[in-house]
């Protein structure tokens, strides 16, 4: 038996569009989920349903272990199509087994974290129910069109410490088996189990106001608790100008083009290789100079004149190569040029004199020194040896 998650994403999105891969606090939306999934050990393999060539190559981008894509058909992918017709679609397209798990994940939900995954799963375990839904518990009273309250006694009302309230669904997620949904036809069936989650999570992206919303439920609620956990990391990159330079450019009598570097950082390259770190360089410049600093440093991997998205597939190829994911790289650069990988990685930083936008990024490291006086020597004493 497999616990398979399903996420089904479409890219024509009338509200927002392709919001299920427009940054949401510094990643794309869908990446949230996929994430938290890849995280849950009870997740055997995570299936995104997609229909669009940007949202596939998105996801396709970022090399991760349990997750396939599934290109959902045109039918399936238009306004009028339901939910549960995908969800049949890809069961019938796979064959899968009907005692397997099939949970059903909402992209629109991105502050679901993998200890809620984890804990409705071992919930659903122990058999007591055929399917799980998951709900918040909401405080509001409610009230019938023709005048009449539906939750509680007006003429006694309670306060908010004494009241229950009622569960509200949520749309986070859903837990049934393959069977139940072939012969219900819903993603919901028998005997239901509630799963109930924090009242944070009660908002589902499906307007521009709600973005804002979730962004700063997303930054209180879950960033804040996070920023102490540190991914295992196996590869650090950094860029060159701006980053291990002052991204200054000078020139001999000869006209020679000459760089400034700092000798601390090179010594902080040579602490990573001796701690078995893989080290690299991505640069946007292709320069013979790079070249040299690059065999003075002895690294494992030197990828220059990456422009326009080139810095994170240049990262990917390297992560295919290594076994590994993105989460477990670090990652400093100082430039918008440096977006893209910068907000993939496990550990991203930047100089003190980085671009505003690169300073914006979510739990980014700010440095306090600037690119050229040692702040990737800053970078790694700080995350990776405790000096």
């Amino acid at each position: 038996m497999k616990v398979i998650a399903f996420i089904p994403v479409r890219g024509g999105s009338k509200s927002i569009p392709l919001k299920n891969i427009k940054q949401f606090c510094g990643k794309p939306l869908v990446c949230w989920n996929i994430e938290a999934l890849e995280s849950c050990p009870e997740v055997d393999e995570v299936i995104v349903a997609i229909d669009s060539d940007d949202i596939w190559n998105t996801v396709e981008s970022r090399n991760y272990k349990k997750t396939t894509l599934y290109r959902r058909s045109a039918e399936n992918a238009c306004d009028t199509a339901s939910t549960e017709s995908v969800m049949l679609e890809y069961i019938h397209y796979a064959n899968l087994d009907a005692e397997n798990i099939f949970m059903l994940v909402q992209a629109t939900s991105p502050l679901t974290e993998t200890k809620h995954f984890t804990e409705a799963l071992q919930m659903y375990a122990k058999g007591e129910y055929d399917s799980i839904i998951t709900c918040v518990r909401n405080y509001r009273f409610f009230w019938n069109e023709d005048g009449t309250s539906m939750n509680y006694d007006y003429m006694n009302r309670p306060r908010r410490q004494n009241f229950n309230g009622m569960l509200m669904e949520n749309g986070a997620f859903y837990i049934n088996t393959v069977g139940n949904i072939l012969s219900n036809g819903n993603r919901l069936g028998g005997k239901i189990g509630i799963y109930e989650m924090p009242e944070y999570t009660a908002t589902e992206i499906d307007e521009p106001d709600d973005w804002i919303i979730l962004e700063n439920l997303m930054r209180k609620h879950v960033l804040a608790h996070h920023t102490s956990e540190k991914p295992q990391i196996k590869l650090f990159i950094s860029d060159i100008d701006g980053t291990l330079t002052d991204g200054g450019m000078y020139y001999s009598e000869n006209g020679d083009e000459l760089k400034k570097f700092n000798t601390r950082d090179g010594m902080g390259f040579g602490m990573l290789r001796k701690a078995g770190i893989k080290t690299a360089i991505i640069t946007s410049e292709d320069r013979q100079l790079n070249q040299r600093r690059a065999e003075k440093l002895q690294l494992d991997y030197l990828v220059q004149g990456k422009r326009e998205g080139g810095k994170l597939a240049a990262a990917k190829a390297m992560c295919d190569e290594l076994g590994i994911t993105l989460h477990e790289v670090a990652y400093i650069g100082d430039d918008i040029n440096c977006l893209d990988l910068l907000s993939a990685v496990g550990i991203a930083a930047c100089p003190a004199d980085a671009h505003q936008r690169v300073k914006n990024i979510p739990n980014i490291k700010k440095m306090t020194m600037k690119g050229g006086e040692g702040c990737v020597r800053e970078f790694i004493e700080s995350q990776f040896f405790d000096i």
